[in-house]
């Protein structure tokens, strides 16, 4: 049976649109942040999948830093422990590491890596452990407060920044063709295992395999101005100035953060998506318009 005429049109023009940016992106390194409602939802889950086999298949070379906070919760309820945060971020004693390694490096990751291969991608799972390639440490969170005579500082347990990364793992996947999938966990020099924002570990991956894009997936559109407004594209003076005047505040702060300390170090560009929208990778990548927004070093 053969299309109908307009259909067929349309498929066409959307071809068309994308071979572009088919031809531009070939053989680059997109490093993708995956988490929020693109990592709990069915369609979602199908549809990131789906993308992220589609850019291997034109040529892209994928790289997915995930997260897992929820599904982190959701098991530390089951287990009758409370999960306890201080300023956006969970306090980890060692009780609590195990369960994120159990979430993160088990759980979430096959999950994830199972949706790629069933799809048609070969794709193969790690944490920061594997070849030795996440080198974190200790984070101690610093707290000042007018009336406070002193900062305060807060220890968090097994939370932790990254101090370096080794990226020969991830290389030698990417030159076999294979798509990582990587959790946020590192290790220490003191031999422990630390849990690392994963907006964090995305934004290094990027630098250190100098990435032609960082993406971030949100539960938001976007970058809004004052007046709740979408930015589509923006500078990094700009969104300096947003962060000084409060602007840009909360949770978008770190993402924000990491993208423009991706970009000092090379990384040409990076956009913050609407993980709620389906497909939103192929959308943002391969047409004129693009969705979300999308931060320069201009």
């Amino acid at each position: 049976m053969s299309l109908p005429a307009e259909r067929a049109r349309n498929i066409a023009r959307v071809l068309i649109e994308a071979l572009p940016y088919i031809r531009r992106f070939a053989g680059k390194t997109m490093v993708i942040k995956y988490g929020g409602n693109a990592m709990v939802e069915e369609r979602l889950k199908d549809g990131f999948a789906r993308d992220v086999v589609m850019m291997k298949l034109v040529g892209l070379n994928p790289v997915v830093v995930h997260g897992g906070g929820p599904q982190i919760g959701a098991l530390l309820e089951r287990l009758g422990k409370a999960s306890e945060f201080v300023d956006g971020m969970r306090v980890t004693d060692s009780e609590t590491m195990d369960v994120v390694e159990m979430v993160l490096g088990g759980l979430v990751n096959k999950e994830i890596v199972n949706l790629i291969n069933r799809h048609g991608g070969a794709a193969v799972g790690l944490t920061g452990k594997d070849g030795d390639m996440i080198h974190a440490r200790k984070m101690m969170l610093r707290r000042d407060a007018p009336e406070l005579s002193a900062p305060e500082i807060i220890d968090l347990g097994h939370v932790g920044e990254v101090d370096s990364i080794d990226a020969g793992v991830v290389n030698m996947l990417v030159g076999g063709d294979f798509i990582p999938v990587i959790a946020p966990i590192g290790v220490g020099v003191d031999g422990f295992s630390y849990n690392i924002n994963a907006d964090l570990v995305a934004g290094k991956v990027a630098e250190v395999l100098q990435a032609e894009k960082l993406i971030l997936l949100t539960n938001t559109p976007g970058l809004m101005d004052a007046d709740d407004c979408l930015i589509r594209e923006i500078g990094a003076a700009r969104v300096d100035a947003m962060i000084m005047d409060g602007t840009i505040h909360g949770g978008m702060l770190p993402k924000v953060r990491c993208a423009l300390e991706a970009m000092q170090s090379g990384v040409a560009a990076a956009h913050i998506l609407d993980g709620r929208v389906e497909h939103a990778l192929l959308l943002d990548l391969f047409t004129d318009e693009g969705i979300g927004t999308k931060i320069q070093r201009r």
